[in-house]
């Protein structure tokens, strides 16, 4: 009973790396459990302040649910300390954006603006390659589920031309009276299969995950094993913050954000559009 009751008053102060020390020295090695976040689950819970410092749920019906106190203390927890680009500013004015007493911000796990990036090993061809896939929660029948909605592969991106660089290069192309040839000079396209894209339509833009399909079931990429997992988030508004698991030593460990940027609508789509390799 003393044991519970000090580690309730330690949970009220501020979690500072010092003050880490001083749950530590109370606690011995279940601090260390206690003070990292083990789960994506875990990291929405505390994010939304629905979790007490054990880690057990809070609901709707109780006192401390989603208590703009207890949210403060958790927003404190859950950036990765050790990277200099997550300045206290920046930390702050996020902070403060999701704790807006008029429009508070809360994660939604079914709420979309979301997904995961996982990096995994595949054999191609015998030759052991990383291959990165990206997920969605997608929901169905039965509720939600995950589904690959795209992957990168770096021998996929060798195999096309970027269409940006034929523009500058100077593109070959089908006269407009190349119907009246009834199209025989698309012989030309055939025989040098280095410029084909030339040929293609500019809003063209290479399939990767048809191909990861093809060559799988070809049995040319064979599943290797998962090297790493992280999370993109573009629920809060003019914010993006990257999710990651660290496993190091002290307490800032766990799920963590990584990285964390504003941007603006518009950078919204180019961030995207960088995190896919388009």
């Amino acid at each position: 009973m003393i044991k519970t009751t000090l580690y309730i008053i330690l949970f009220l102060l501020p979690f500072s790396l010092v003050k880490g020390q001083i749950v530590g020295d109370y606690l011995g090695d279940e601090s260390d459990l206690y003070a990292q976040t083990k789960q994506v689950n875990q990291f929405f819970r505390r994010f939304n302040g629905e979790e007490d410092a054990k880690g057990d749920r809070y609901y709707a019906r109780d006192r401390e649910y989603r208590s703009p106190r207890l949210r403060k203390q958790y927003l404190r927890m859950l950036f990765d300390n050790e990277n200099s680009f997550i300045t206290d500013k920046l930390k702050n004015d996020f902070t403060g954006h999701v704790l807006d007493k008029k429009d508070p911000v809360f994660l939604d796990f079914h709420g979309g603006e979301w997904f995961a990036e996982v990096t995994t090993k595949f054999r191609y061809y015998g030759i052991e390659r990383y291959l990165t896939m990206f997920l969605e929660l997608e929901d169905d029948t039965i509720g939600s589920k995950w589904v690959i909605t795209n992957v990168y592969f770096e021998p996929f991106s060798h195999v096309f031309v970027n269409q940006d660089s034929l523009r500058v290069a100077g593109q070959k192309f089908l006269h407009p009276l190349s119907h009246e040839l009834d199209f025989m000079n698309l012989v030309k396209a055939f025989n040098d299969r280095s410029s084909l894209e030339n040929y293609l339509a500019w809003k063209y833009v290479p399939d990767y995950l048809t191909l990861f399909i093809y060559e799988v079931k070809r049995g040319n990429l064979q599943f290797s094993t998962i090297t790493n997992v992280k999370f993109h988030f573009f629920q809060v508004d003019n914010w993006y913050f990257e999710l990651s698991n660290f496993n190091r030593k002290g307490y800032n460990k766990g799920w963590l954000i990584s990285t964390l940027m504003k941007i603006s609508e518009e950078d919204k789509d180019v961030l995207i559009k960088f995190i896919y390799h388009e």
